[in-house]
């Protein structure tokens, strides 16, 4: 889609009636990440060489060679789905919702029509920083602007209420992301990581 003109997009607070299709919008983005960081964890070298070690293991116990070889690859899609539906942030967003707390803002094209979302939140990790979070694009409409205009939207409401620093933590695999970043003035100031490979990386940028 080509990019969106100003006027055709206005930054609103989210309605209450709209909150079904933000948590939809969040929950479609959360597995797309979710799928594409898993794919990238498999494919690490020393997650393949571990998964064959544990594969020719297995063969002296199981008389199938297939079983042996794709047992591995289940079990270790398994324990990464686990661990990225126990995060934190996750069980957070749920709450978010069943509590009816507010302070989540969306992007809106032609009046009615929800094409993202982002919130913000105080950060612990530095005093007078606050993070992004929620920041979601439905994926029609990717690539036309809008997740620029949430990002810039964001930074001017941290501004207002008094933070000096905006973080954001991105997941390796959401190069768009990485991408509006970089080129936004943000810079890598840590990141997470799973058998040596960072697979969260955190951005920070001072708000003058």
């Amino acid at each position: 889609m080509p990019t969106l003109e100003p006027e055709q997009l206005a930054i609103r607070e989210m309605r209450e009636d709209e909150a079904p299709i933000v948590l939809e919008l969040l929950k479609d983005g959360f597995k797309d990440t979710e799928n594409r960081l898993i794919l990238y964890v498999l494919t690490r070298p020393l997650a393949l060489l571990l998964m064959a070690v544990v594969s020719s293991g297995l063969r002296f116990f199981l008389n199938s060679f297939v079983v042996a070889l794709v047992l591995p690859v289940v079990l270790t899609v398994v324990a990464l789905k686990l661990l990225l539906w126990r995060s934190p942030d996750l069980r957070h967003l749920y709450a978010y919702y069943n509590v009816g707390q507010r302070g989540i803002w969306v992007a809106v094209y032609d009046e009615d029509d929800v094409c993202g979302c982002v919130a913000l939140e105080p950060w612990s990790g530095e005093p007078g920083a606050a993070e992004l979070k929620r920041l979601a694009v439905n994926r029609w409409y990717r690539r036309s602007g809008v997740g620029r205009r949430l990002l810039s939207f964001l930074e001017n409401q941290a501004r207002a209420q008094g933070f000096k620093f905006l973080v954001a933590q991105v997941s390796v695999v959401t190069k768009a992301a990485i991408g509006l970043f970089e080129n936004t003035g943000y810079k890598v100031s840590g990141g997470r990581q799973w058998l040596g490979y960072t697979i969260q990386q955190e951005f920070i940028k001072e708000l003058l």
